[in-house]
Formats: C-alpha cells, structure tokens, sequence
C-alpha cells in the first residue's frame, strides 16, 4: 500500500489533502534556544502555534511538512502533541537545513554514518519518539556555494532515499549542478527532490528552475508571502506581483506536474522574532485568490496543493 510517513503514523497519499510542503513549526538556528532575549516557555510556544494550524485545518489544510531538521529545533513529540490537537497531519524531516547549522558532532561525521543516521529515522524512528521522517532536508550552506559538508550530506540523503524511498526536499537550488551530479552519480531520479525557494528574492536570480525542471526535479516556489510589501521585510523578500508572476511563467513553459507552493512560514519561531503575520495561512488568504484571479482554474490549482505534493512524498521502494 502506498503511504507517506507521518508523526502520528504512516497515512495513504490521498488523505493529505491540501500540503503545505516546506513549513516549520519553529526554527531556530543551533543554541538559539538558550537566547534569553527570544526565548519562550513552551506554552507560550504551543499558545501560538495551535491556532495557526487549527486555522490551516478550517481553511480545509490536511498536512504541514515540517522541514526544520536535525540541529534547527526539531522537536517530534511536540509535533505529535500538535497534529493530535488540531487533526493537521505533520510529516517531520531528517536531515539539515544546511551543513552549517550541523553542529560539530555531525560536521565530522563521514558520508556513512550520516546515511545510516537518515535510514535510522526514516525507518526505525527519530530518537525515541517512534515517529518517522518523511522527508528528508539538505541544503547550501550560507555563502551561496555548496561546500565539503554540504556535498557529504547530499550525497548520504541521496543513499537514504534511494534506499528507503523518501523522498529529498532542498533549502535553496543555488549552486545546482554539484548537487545533481551527486544525486545522478548516487542513482536516485531527479523526480524524487524538490529544489526549494526557487522564488525567494534573493536567490531566484541563481536559480536555474527550468534547467532543473527540463532534468525532472521538482521545483518549490515556496516563500510565498515574503514581500517587499511589508512593514519591515526580511532580505529574501519580492514583491508579491513578481513572485506570482514567476511561478505563472514556470507553469506557462509546461511544468505544472513539477511545481509546488508553500509558505515557509515559521509559526513559532527560534531565536529569531519572526515575519510579522506571516503564517501557513498565507496560501489560503492570499495565494489561491491571486492564482484564481490570474485565471489558474480548480484543477490547476488543486494540481499545485494536492496531487503534486501527495506524488512526491509518497515513499516509492
């Protein structure tokens, strides 16, 4: 039987309804947890949280992938505290958002432990929780270039995921052709990673979306909601018309089945204070009334939040 791996268990494809496939429950980077100037009691933190996904879930959202990753905050048991809470269902990741929020431990750490440490949370469980990951993270470190850590931990997500069928979302698709080499020199299809914020206003200039697409990556156009717009934008900030436009221009050259849409929001966020008002939520209060007012029908539209997120995160052994 087809499934997709959940905290709360393994669940059929086509019970994830609307994906909202590159979030974060909170992410913070490594000891922001010990910084008393954004610290939060954990129920100041679940106070936050809760109502945001209660909100996906009225909105009619049925699975949040947290991508926060190993060493960023992850936290299982608390997500299945919260997906038991709300109904939302949470796929949590292996991996890290990046080589450089790996702390030393894992930074020395060869291409085969790191490989036997994302099967073991893929297929076992992460630490004691019984949960398994669904997903896994990798990612460029900051510098916009792939470094040594990066390419070891690209190149073990690449041997976990062939080996267990999950599939690989990445934290940027900057410096590309390293990371495919990898992965084509590894045997897993380009089908099976979706290259992540391929929209962001920093990196899209970078970002070889199409090249990607025309190799059969998938491509997220998942910072949606970051905007120059705003009171005080972060530095990856668009402006919204452009952003869209980006992503209708994508669609326009064929490859609908390759694109998906996310937020990456934070809904309780680490060390950090966050975007202000910025939630999940922004794919329902914002993103579907301007893809229907760009002219995407039902079907498209459904094609972006259900089909292609459920046809990537469906373990495929």
């Amino acid at each position: 039987m087809s499934k997709v791996n959940t905290v709360l268990g393994p669940v059929a494809p086509e019970e994830l309804g609307v994906v909202a496939v590159h979030e974060h429950v909170g992410y913070g980077m490594p000891g922001s947890e010990l910084d008393t100037r954004w610290w939060k009691t954990p129920e100041e933190r679940y106070a936050e949280t809760v109502p945001k996904l209660r909100r996906f879930h009225e909105y009619g959202g049925g699975t949040f992938v947290d991508v926060t990753g190993i060493c960023n905050g992850r936290d299982v048991d608390y997500y299945k505290s919260l997906s038991a809470k709300t109904g939302v269902h949470i796929v949590a990741c292996t991996g890290f958002v990046g080589g450089d929020t790996a702390l030393p431990f894992f930074e020395r750490a060869g291409v085969d432990y790191l490989t036997r440490q994302f099967v073991h949370e893929i297929t076992v469980g992460i630490g004691g929780t019984g949960s398994r990951a669904g997903v896994i993270k990798v990612g460029v470190s900051r510098g916009g270039r792939m470094t040594d850590l990066d390419l070891r931990i690209y190149r073990a997500a690449a041997r976990a995921a062939v080996s267990t069928g999950v599939p690989i979302l990445t934290h940027l698709a900057i410096d590309a052709e390293p990371a495919v080499a990898v992965f084509e020199e590894e045997g897993l299809p380009l089908h099976r990673v979706l290259f992540g914020h391929a929209d962001d206003g920093l990196n899209a200039p970078n970002t070889p979306d199409t090249w990607l697409a025309g190799r059969g990556g998938r491509i997220g156009f998942d910072t949606f909601g970051y905007e120059t717009e705003l009171e005080d934008p972060p530095f990856w900030a668009r402006p919204r018309r452009e952003r869209l436009a980006h992503l209708l221009g994508f669609l326009g050259k064929g490859f609908l089945d390759q694109a998906l849409v996310s937020a990456d929001a934070n809904c309780s966020p680490l060390g950090w204070p966050g975007v202000k008002g910025h939630t999940v939520n922004y794919l329902f209060e914002e993103l579907i009334p301007d893809l229907r007012d760009a002219g995407l029908d039902e079907a498209t539209i459904t094609r972006l939040l259900v089909h292609n997120p459920a046809d990537f995160l469906t373990i495929q052994n």
